[in-house]
């Protein structure tokens, strides 16, 4: 009877929990558009802010990594601060911190303050990016769990399209300036809806490992700001632009020794730490298992593929067709619309199909759509086999960006998974970093080696011709910019022609051969993704929210 009759609330409880309304969601759905539009709408905002502030485009990108840093350096100590205080009370924190980052943009009275208004925003998401994890943990269960965590796959690319055609339309008709006004209207949204949330009150006993914090912080720094300069520093050879040399070397890879090494300490503390009984930043546990660090791996690739894509197809069209952004976001909007849509159906499919079998099949799916892309893109990019091209890797993009989330979120045990957050946006925006850095250095490289190539079977272009524009060591140009410098110099009207063909048959060859790497690289995650748990993603643990030991299973 007594079973019964406990048995009964149990099960009230969690019809009650099934039918949790989505209006907290909703918050939440539109923190990680915030984060998001936030992140897009930067470079849409980037010739504004140069005109406005009278400084060099690298000024205002110095702004963008110093968001990605700040994220990937405090993620982890963010989670704990997180479990430590209470997660609802955090999340209005920063989101009112977010806020004011905004406010700081649309006054700004110099790039400096650009700067600043970013690093506030990248620590406030810092709290943000696992605060999402737990608060879906405390507030929804069951198909209600599966369709919120695919909604933060979707909102990414939701964030995207509304950046390039909001953020996009705002900065042409009106300024930059006023694209910053819909980051505030946002944060003002979610710390409104953040009142209909609810969280358990915070674990006192969490612990900081403050050693581990700066180990892990600079390790990323280092990492993060190598690889990205890898093209701009030299590769390996120091360049005209490196700050400084080691020995002649460039400072980018030796910021990336650095960096590994560094992150290297922090799992040698780690574990040194959670041999003696202390309660480390991160549990390493996390990647203990094959299933955990599969996750892993395929969210890095996924997220990599993701940024190197989004960097190559802006590239081509607005630097080397001189079309606008308002263009770029009409040639993005079938993948990213893609990606929205796919990221919130694929949860219909859990209960039909294991993560290892969707894994797989979105990898394949990403790999051909990038093949086939490399055969068939040319200089227009709104023709149907390209757009088809980029649908079928949006399905795949989609797919697997919500999976692996999923498989992370639940494979760990339930003791670990107040980590998993941490994780997450530790990988992603170190994935987006490298992956965004990889495909400007490949593709450069890739187009110096064509134009080198291209002029041996050009003799109309003497070596004389190609020092005076330094043809030979050129970046992605549009054919008009190529011919304003060879107008400069005593080129002929047919070098001139062979100038730019040699440059547009260089630089085609150059994104074709970058697509086939990128589809090879997907290729390869079909590895990871074999090793992806054959069940069906089940809930996020409750443990994830304070970091307490979950309590045993009552018979």
């Amino acid at each position: 009877m007594s079973s019964a009759s406990s048995a009964a609330p149990e099960s009230a409880l969690r019809t009650e929990q099934d039918r949790a309304s989505w209006v907290p969601m909703i918050g939440l759905f539109l923190a990680q558009i915030l984060m998001s539009y936030n992140v897009s709408a930067l470079p849409v905002s980037l010739g504004g802010m140069v005109e406005t502030f009278g400084v060099p485009p690298t000024d205002i990108s110095t702004a963008i990594v110093t968001y990605g840093l700040v994220v990937a350096a405090l993620v982890m100590v963010g989670a704990k601060i997180g479990q430590r205080v209470g997660w609802v009370i955090v999340f209005r924190v920063v989101v009112a911190l977010f806020a004011v980052s905004a406010i700081l943009m649309i006054a700004a009275p110099s790039v400096e303050f650009v700067i600043l208004a970013q690093a506030l925003a990248g620590a406030s998401a810092a709290i943000i990016v696992p605060s999402l994890v737990a608060l879906i943990a405390e507030n929804y269960r069951g198909a209600q769990q599966a369709t919120a965590i695919g909604s933060l796959g979707s909102a990414r690319a939701l964030a995207g399209v509304s950046a390039f055609l909001i953020g996009g339309t705002l900065a042409t008709l009106v300024g930059w300036r006023q694209v910053f006004i819909v980051v505030l209207v946002l944060a003002v949204a979610v710390f409104i809806l953040s009142f209909r949330l609810r969280g358990e009150p915070g674990n006192s006993e969490i612990k900081i490992d403050v050693v581990a914090a700066l180990l892990i912080g600079a390790g990323i720094v280092s990492l993060t700001l190598g690889v990205n300069n890898l093209n701009r520093w030299g590769l390996l050879q120091a360049g005209a632009d490196a700050p400084f040399d080691v020995l002649g070397l460039s400072p980018a890879p030796v910021l990336v020794v650095i960096g590994l090494i560094l992150v290297q300490l922090f799992f040698f503390w780690t574990r040194r730490r959670a041999k003696a009984g202390k309660v480390p930043l991160v549990s390493l546990s996390v990647f203990g298992s094959s299933r955990e660090r599969a996750a892993v791996y395929a969210m890095f690739i996924v997220v990599g593929l993701e940024a190197a894509l989004n960097f190559s197809i802006p590239l081509y069209i607005q630097i080397v067709q001189g079309r606008t952004p308002f263009d770029t976001s009409l040639a993005m909007l079938p993948f990213n619309l893609t990606v929205f849509f796919t990221a919130m159906l694929v949860v219909r499919f859990y209960r039909r199909f294991s993560p290892r079998t969707i894994g797989m099949f979105s990898f394949s799916l990403t790999t051909v759509a990038l093949v086939w892309l490399a055969v068939v893109v040319n200089n227009n990019w709104e023709t149907f086999p390209t757009i088809l091209g980029l649908f079928v890797f949006g399905v795949g993009q989609g797919a697997l960006v919500t999976l692996v989330f999923n498989v992370l979120v639940t494979a760990s045990p339930k003791t670990l998974a107040g980590d998993v957050g941490s994780v997450r946006g530790t990988t992603q925006n170190l994935a987006s970093a490298v992956g965004t850095a990889v495909a400007g250095a490949l593709l450069v490289g890739i187009l110096s080696v064509n134009v080198v190539g291209s002029l041996v079977d050009h003799p109309e272009l003497p070596p004389e011709l190609v020092a005076q524009v330094d043809l030979d060591r050129t970046n992605f140009v549009s054919n008009d910019r190529l011919k304003e410098v060879l107008e400069q110099t005593d080129a002929s009207p047919a070098q001139v022609d062979a100038a730019v063909s040699v440059n547009e048959e260089a630089r085609l060859s150059a994104l074709k051969t970058g697509l086939l790497i990128l589809a090879a690289v997907s290729a390869l995650a079909i590895v990871p993704a074999s090793r992806l748990p054959r069940y069906r993603p089940g809930e996020v643990p409750t443990s994830v929210a304070t970091g307490r030991e979950p309590e045993p299973d009552r018979a």
